[in-house]
């Protein structure tokens, strides 16, 4: 008699922050169900894992004392990837396969499709994980199966595709109008539908509320369940016990400093500006930001990684102290929750656009490069959450601009309703992975087809 057992899954992030995380917390989100839950990441990552009632085992991408780091080019770090993952996650399959808790499913990121060929070579069921909006997996999706054409020419916008808004220059995604601007980057992105067709599930960290038109538009094409947003239950709906952070950190967060800096602020009073693990700002940005702040009414509290701290003006910290604070990392969902925080200038990750989101709060968009461009578009006049700065003709948010944005959003005539709307979608965010909430439900009805159906680990098809 077959009956229920508990699966086994297995999930493979790329192994950068903004990669990790959602995974990560899709993973707390199984264990809490009842699944076994394991994660694989890199030599070089798997020491930042740190998560209650998960498993950690460590994959080789061929860098294991440098990770991309010492490949530095994504072409060379993705061909080594393929062949040295390939090989290290199907020896993970194989120990396991070995033990009375065999691998069920691999949930591997898009970013990485040859782990639906490995699963599929030992038999297992493989699942991708797609960490953009579903906005921009359509996209690329439009792209893979020729209904859009690359590159998009000017006389071709605005961008028009079913189910999805109109996208003018400023909102297409930057590879789009120049796709020989970063070509392994873009190759990259249309990787991830290049077996898809094999998967047995296809998931995206976004929600039914959000996102649900948009997923349907392209449902046929791209058949995602909608499992978002993935942030930690204790800012959400609370039901995994002690999951206040994703479990994984590659830098040193310093929040302790900032949430002491805050207690002496009032509310609603402190800008919050980080721009992610990966965008690098120009000098001459950085100096506009820095003297909108400065010439503002605002405290600030702005995420400075140590690489880039030499492209501050002369003296700006010092003239700026007390009024703001500036720190290498942080956690940023326990800054975006504090009261102090009114308003979160950001570069429109969909991570960062999540959390600003689930956490209700305002924000001045000033996205960089890639999908951030359609994220900011959505911020801005579909979610209506925030403003989005306007660049000069040389791509560079002047700071008169960015105060004005500033202004607007916390205290001018558009704040009270963007605050409204902040909180609404606050609150559809919670209730989307609340208990029978939409994502929870297509959660749900994953782990039950897992512990339902029936095994089909164990054989590995003479790969073990």
């Amino acid at each position: 008699m077959e009956g229920t057992h508990q699966p086994h899954v297995l999930v493979l992030p790329y192994p950068s922050q903004g990669h990790i995380n959602p995974l990560l917390q899709f993973v707390k989100r199984l264990a809490s169900k009842g699944v076994k839950a394991t994660i694989a990441t890199t030599y070089y990552t798997v020491k930042s894992i740190n998560a209650v009632n998960v498993g950690v085992e460590p994959i080789s991408d061929g860098f294991d004392e440098g990770g991309f780091a010492h490949a530095q080019k994504e072409d060379v770090y993705l061909k080594s990837f393929t062949e040295n993952g390939s090989r290290t996650l199907s020896e993970i399959i194989c120990k396991y396969q070995k033990t009375d808790s065999p691998i069920t499913c691999v949930v591997y990121d898009s970013f990485l499709p040859w782990a639906l060929d490995v699963a599929r070579q030992h038999g297992i069921y493989g699942a991708s994980f797609f960490t953009n909006s579903v906005t921009v997996c359509a996209i690329f999706c439009h792209i893979h199966h020729g209904t859009l054409a690359l590159p998009l020419k000017q006389e071709e916008l605005p961008l028009t595709l079913p189910g999805l808004p109109a996208l003018h220059s400023p909102d297409v995604p930057s590879f789009i109008k120049a796709p020989e601007s970063y070509p392994a980057y873009l190759a990259m992105k249309m990787s991830q539908y290049s077996n898809l067709e094999k998967a047995d599930w296809i998931f995206s960290n976004s929600f039914e509320e959000l996102e649900g038109k948009e997923a349907k538009s392209v449902s046929k094409l791209w058949p995602a369940k909608l499992i978002g947003p993935m942030v930690p239950s204790a800012y959400l709906d609370g039901r995994i016990e002690g999951d206040k952070g994703y479990g994984a950190s590659l830098w040193k967060p310093l929040s302790e400093q900032c949430i002491k800096w805050l207690k002496t602020k009032p509310q609603r009073s402190v800008v919050y500006i980080s721009f992610g693990s990966m965008v690098s700002l120009s000098a001459k940005q950085m100096e506009e930001i820095a003297w909108a702040l400065k010439s503002g009414d605002f405290n600030y509290l702005w995420v400075v990684r140590e690489s880039e701290r030499g492209k501050f003006p002369d003296r700006f910290i010092n003239s700026t102290s007390g009024k703001g604070l500036v720190v290498s990392w942080c956690n940023q969902l326990e800054m975006l929750a504090n009261p102090a925080i009114g308003c979160f200038v950001t570069h429109c990750g969909w991570n960062s656009t999540l959390e600003g989101l689930s956490l209700g709060l305002p924000m001045v968009a000033m996205p960089q490069w890639s999908d951030q461009m359609t994220d900011a578009k959505f911020i801005e006049h579909i979610w209506t959450v925030g403003i989005r700065a306007k660049e000069d003709d040389f791509g560079i948010v002047r700071k008169e601009e960015l105060l004005f944005c500033l202004k607007e959003v916390m205290e001018g005539e558009r704040s009270h309703k963007i605050r409204r709307n902040a909180s609404k979608w606050r609150e559809m965010a919670r209730a989307a992975v609340g208990e029978q909430g939409s994502s929870d439900k297509s959660i749900n009805e994953f782990v039950k087809h897992l512990k339902d159906a029936k095994r089909r680990e164990g054989t590995c098809n003479g790969h073990c």
